[in-house]
């Protein structure tokens, strides 16, 4: 049988901001996972994405900073690329647009249909501010969707309800450079007949979906594309900033990012090839018959990956003797959205990849995303949800199983594999299941299902943990020392089926237990094979997974700003009488001993001095201060308290601490030379 040869793509992101959990979650995480499967399967897969470096976005950034578009783009490309690396993204190549190789490439895809007579020129009526002399992208314009009422619609399209019109339909135009109320003036530009490919493109679709099995949500989406009839789109537009249109007439123009960004899987592979010194590696994948491709993308691309894209290549080999692929499949996803809001950057709801990363593995968060990737609708990162994923299944389920097996080992068997003396009933029902799971999670993975296949793949940890407490080796070893070995040797392998299944979720974890086994990855059909044998030794455990403390997730909680969508509301106070308040006795006083309270992580007990009384008062601040810190500052406490009990121990009164953006309290110092027992006026 041949060997599978698959060039898989996921979409070029913007390089304008850092990429948030959401985007790794749509088309990042669901490709990388996808490919790293496919790799063990003895697959040929290059996997191919990079910066999309053009068009508006960049211009915009670029205008707020005050700066030029290289400026936002070398930052952000950088930022993203380490956010990928330390997310794990096992990418062949992160290319640039702004490489010349992509420039080269998406003006010979113009220039070959331009000769060929295949493009349109058109004068048409575009926003034009005057203050600021010059012609308006879509993006520079904002104004009511004639569709929908949406207020905040583009020019010429809507994000709202996804309408396309013609900016003069737009009502209430404003510049977002001045302000001003623009003019539609005229200029002329080369357009794309869409509309042509239309019949082809739908038979496309139809066989692929026939054949491979597309996925409902994309296939919705382009049946409405088609439904209102594909038309001529504008291939260049009035701006500085991108690929130069190579035609006559044309130098001040660019050519529009929609067509030429796509082309940069193209390019990102053309770089690859240079990078390899193999210059006919990029053909051997995108000009073979015998290669599948397979494009990763979110929703709010799909109309480039199943339309544009497939448009433009199709336009592409009626011209050409050399043919490109079109996409096999184009798994979309919807959007995964934060604590039930969209991410917003400007309102601080939500968090950047390279943010989260900073605070925690990387692989805990992929298995939390994975076990929760919005396939069919939209889902949500709660970070609830991430502390109960790493602590329940990963740390006392995977974590645990693999943590008890090895103890076992190195305790009684010398850290060795110990023999398979004789197969009991339960033995041989665990090693069938070892047979069974890497053939059921891979065609889960083969068909998209990453879900369903992340929920197998701890399936079979918790069926490591229930062969280990059934087979009870804690007892057998004690009265039947051979059968004990059989269990932990079956453990181990199952732990090896574990590390293997596991590998394309969290593969910074995989590598360390195929580390603590001693032994290397194998192919994905032999992973429920018996693959440690006899006598075989093993390395020295370590901890996988360490447990998310309560006090950690509400500190992320805590930083949360306002959601998408919700106006910031004036906290609503509950006023007192002036009378109310002078019932409130402040006094100053001395902390003179601070001891923590056993059992709890964040409570105090502290002695204080006010004036000639000595009183006992529990604080909350523990995990702002070390109780030596605290002895002999000067403070401020609620004198006429009621007194309490915390933790069974009493306190006489409150001390006044102010909390910082961080979440520490710091408490309320006064100067020395205040005497204790003063009142606070």
């Amino acid at each position: 049988m041949a060997q599978e040869k698959i060039i898989v793509t996921s979409a070029l992101p913007y390089a304008n901001a850092n990429s948030h959990l959401g985007h790794l979650s749509g088309a990042y995480l669901p490709g990388d996972i996808y490919v790293r499967y496919k790799r063990l399967t003895g697959a040929d897969v290059k996997y191919i994405c990079g910066s999309d470096e053009h068009g508006v976005p960049i211009t915009i950034s670029a205008d707020k900073e005050n700066v030029k578009p290289k400026v936002i783009i070398d930052r952000y490309h950088n930022a993203i690329k380490e956010t990928f690396e330390k997310f794990g993204m096992s990418f062949d190549i992160y290319s640039r647009t702004s490489l010349p190789i992509h420039h080269e490439t998406a003006k010979e895809f113009l220039k070959c249909f331009y000769d060929n007579g295949l493009l349109k020129e058109k004068k048409s009526r575009q926003y034009y501010d005057e203050k600021a002399n010059m012609f308006l992208p879509d993006r520079y314009v904002e104004g009511t969707c004639p569709n929908c009422g949406f207020e905040e619609a583009r020019s010429d399209e809507c994000e709202n309800c996804g309408a396309l019109y013609d900016p003069s339909e737009l009502k209430k135009p404003k510049s977002k450079i001045t302000g001003e109320t623009p003019i539609l003036k005229e200029t002329s530009h080369l357009y794309f007949p869409l509309g042509k490919f239309q019949e082809r493109l739908e038979k496309y679709i139809d066989q692929m979906n026939l054949k491979y099995g597309w996925k409902e949500n994309v296939l919705q989406y382009c049946k409405s594309w088609f439904n209102n009839g594909l038309k001529d789109r504008a291939i260049t537009r009035d701006l500085d900033w991108g690929v130069p249109v190579p035609v006559e007439g044309y130098e001040n123009k660019v050519i529009y990012v929609w067509f030429e960004a796509v082309l940069g899987y193209i390019s990102a592979t053309k770089a690859l090839s240079e990078k390899n010194n193999d210059p006919d590696l990029w053909k051997r994948y995108w000009q073979d018959v015998n290669t599948k491709y397979v494009a990763f993308i979110g929703k709010d691309n799909v109309v480039f990956h199943t339309i544009i894209f497939p448009a433009i290549l199709m336009a592409w080999n009626d011209f050409n003797e050399t043919k490109y692929l079109l996409p096999q499949n184009v798994p979309a996803n919807e959007f995964l959205n934060f604590e039930g809001k969209k991410f917003s950057k400007s309102r601080g709801w939500g968090i950047s990849g390279i943010d989260f990363l900073k605070l925690f593995p990387a692989d805990p968060l992929r298995y939390t995303l994975a076990a929760n990737l919005p396939e069919n609708k939209d889902t949500d990162f709660y970070w609830k949800e991430f502390q109960s994923r790493n602590n329940n299944e990963l740390a006392d389920i995977l974590g645990n199983f693999i943590n008890r097996t090895f103890i076992f080992a190195h305790k009684h068997f010398e850290g060795k594999v110990p023999v398979q003396a004789r197969l009991e009933e339960i033995d041989n029902e665990q090693l069938k299941a070892l047979e069974e799971y890497p053939v059921k999670i891979g065609n889960l993975l083969d068909r998209f299902k990453i879900k369903d296949a992340v929920l197998e793949m701890m399936n079979l940890a918790r069926a490591g943990n229930k062969y280990f407490n059934d087979a009870q080796p804690w007892i057998t070893i004690k009265n039947d020392k051979d059968q004990c070995g059989t269990t932990i040797n079956i453990c181990l392998q199952t732990i090896f089926t574990l590390a293997e299944v596991f590998e394309p979720v969290i593969p910074f974890t995989s590598k360390k237990i195929f580390n603590m086994l001693n032994a290397e990855k194998v192919r994905w059909k032999y992973a429920g094979e018996v693959n440690l044998p006899d006598g075989h030794e093993l390395n020295k455990a370590e901890i996988l997974f360490s447990k998310i403390e309560d006090d950690i997730i509400e500190q992320q909680m805590n930083k949360l700003g306002v959601p998408e969508g919700e106006e910031e509301k004036k906290e609503e106070i509950e006023t007192i009488s002036y009378e109310d308040f002078m019932k409130v006795q402040l006094k100053t006083a001395e902390i003179i001993e601070a001891e923590n309270i056993p059992k709890s992580n964040k409570l105090l007990k502290l002695q204080v001095q006010i004036g000639n009384e000595k009183r006992q008062v529990v604080a909350g601040i523990a995990k702002s201060y070390k109780p030596d810190e605290l002895v002999g500052k000067r403070i401020v406490i609620v004198f006429n308290l009621k007194p309490a009990k915390l933790f069974g121990v009493e306190s006489q009164g409150m001390i006044l601490a102010v909390e910082d953006e961080t979440g520490n309290l710091n408490v309320l110092e006064v100067p020395k030379n205040v005497k204790t027992g003063t009142s606070v006026k």
